[in-house]
């Protein structure tokens, strides 16, 4: 498959999912989104590979949503879209999520660097995850006058549980490695030297395992978590994030958060 944005390979039982944009730290554009769903049902028809490594090409793992080339700046009022197609612009964060949870193989995401926003909910939607020491991590949507959108809340809820997701959520404040492996959200935290290593080593271990029960546990723990939360409740947030991001009051904070993010990183958009 050729993308623009990402690169995938399959080779045998493995294959990997790269996020190829190192110039805007893998920041998600709608392209992105569009195309991770793709890779997620292009992996579904590879009928060997039974494990898929997410990660993304250079210094950062994930640096969020693209403020430059969102799916927001894509349904924008005056972009000339009917409802109906800017509703489904606002979900393709959703979209491409679900399609990444769903995949048969199971996936690890290999993080380093940073993690922001749209890249937390990236790894929430992978099976395993491995982190760098020193990367990280924040959800800084509230700063930018926007709730998390995605599937985000539910994820973190399931995986971290209420209290701590509505704390990061609405501090915005930056966690650890350490500190999310100890809510269990993260399953290895590794030095940075080792992190290609460790990655590679979970990976063969589980190619390696019989491919039915291994499909079927996660499938299995999937419909659990499911049923613990009493289903999936992310499938309207895209509206939210619509009827909320062009509020005077969230396009002022918005315009905050980016004149500090450009004061910190010169540049580059979190």
């Amino acid at each position: 498959m050729q993308f623009e944005t990402i690169r995938v390979s399959a080779s045998g039982a493995q294959g990997a999912l790269v996020l190829a944009r190192p110039e805007r730290l893998n920041a998600l554009s709608s392209k992105a989104l569009r195309e991770i769903a793709a890779a997620a049902r292009w992996f579904d028809e590879q009928p060997d590979v039974r494990v898929v490594v997410v990660r993304g090409e250079g210094r950062s793992f994930c640096a969020g949503a693209d403020l430059r080339d969102s799916p927001v700046a894509e349904a924008a009022p005056g972009a000339g879209r009917s409802w109906a197609e800017r509703r489904e612009v606002g979900q393709l964060g959703l979209r491409m999520a679900d399609a990444l949870e769903q995949m048969r193989a199971v996936t690890i995401a290999q993080v380093h660097g940073h993690a922001v926003g749209g890249g937390v909910v990236l790894m929430a939607a992978c099976d395993l995850r491995v982190v760098a020491e020193g990367t990280v991590l924040s959800i800084p949507e509230i700063d930018l006058g926007i709730p998390l959108a995605w599937g985000g809340i539910p994820r973190l809820v399931r995986e971290i549980g209420p209290a701590l997701t509505k704390e990061l959520v609405m501090t915005c404040r930056r966690f650890t490695p350490e500190e999310a492996k100890a809510a269990g959200f993260v399953n290895r935290v590794v030095p940075a030297a080792r992190l290609d290593e460790e990655v590679a080593r979970l990976a063969r271990e589980l190619a390696t395992k019989p491919i039915v029960p291994v499909i079927v546990t996660k499938e299995h723990v999937n419909a659990v978590t499911r049923a613990m939360s009493a289903g999936h409740t992310g499938f309207a947030d895209g509206d939210v994030l619509l009827g909320t991001v062009f509020d005077p009051d969230s396009l002022e904070a918005a315009r905050r958060y980016r004149s500090a993010a450009l004061g910190r990183r010169g540049d580059a958009d979190a």
